[in-house]
């Protein structure tokens, strides 16, 4: 048996719920095995909401959908709507260390290349981040990442609407003990806010983002 977290659209702050879910584990590294997982997963959280429309986001994912809002996969694009680099690779490119960075060659290489950049495990501890210019602080510890997704998803309008038939995710590739920012996450936390007509208030910039979603009354 494992434990994976489920993540949930909601009307209240943080505009998502988090249900850690108990499912049947197989072990093994192949595509085939983590989608086994990934069926094992949603059927235990279905059991219990079998109401409930669960989407898989990550590049293991059974639907293509999932596979494109793989950050990985998901394209951060200009006002031209032209693709210019993927979500994963803005996020790596953008980490400010103790020691370095912002690495900004990263934007220009593929997602795993970028992520496993040697670079981002020897320079420190991150201290900030810094996206084309802008400042970002590190705490919140998710404010950075959920952000860049959440702008780079409203910047593909047909993933955006499609995603909106869901109501919860998982990322069967992440495991809360060991990482901090879930793609899952980001996309309960994006149909959320629209569904609150809250998405383009917070899109307006990173302070009216913060505010509404971090920040309790």
């Amino acid at each position: 048996m494992a434990k994976r977290p489920v993540y949930i659209v909601s009307n209240t702050k943080p505009y998502f719920k988090c249900k850690m879910t108990d499912f049947e584990y197989f072990s093994g590294f192949s595509v085939k095995q983590k989608q086994k997982n990934i069926r094992s997963l949603h059927d235990a959280f279905n059991v219990l909401n079998p109401s409930s429309r669960i989407l898989e986001i990550s590049t293991k994912s059974e639907d293509s959908l999932g596979i494109a809002l793989s950050a990985f996969n998901l394209m951060v694009k200009n006002e031209k709507g032209e693709d210019l680099f993927s979500v994963e690779a803005a996020f790596q490119s953008s980490k400010v260390f103790e020691k370095g960075g912002p690495y900004t060659d990263l934007l220009y290489v593929s997602s795993k290349e970028a992520k496993k950049d040697k670079r981002l495990k020897t320079s420190g501890s991150i201290i900030g981040f810094n996206f084309q210019g802008e400042e970002f602080k590190s705490r919140p510890k998710t404010f950075f990442y959920n952000w860049l997704y959440i702008n780079a998803l409203n910047s593909n309008e047909e993933l955006a609407e499609a995603i909106m038939n869901f109501d919860a995710f998982t990322d069967i590739e992440f495991n809360p003990q060991k990482s901090l920012n879930c793609q899952a996450e980001a996309v309960a936390l994006f149909v959320s806010l629209k569904k609150n007509n809250l998405l383009q208030k917070v899109l307006k910039n990173k302070d009216d983002f913060m505010q509404t979603v971090y920040f309790f009354d």
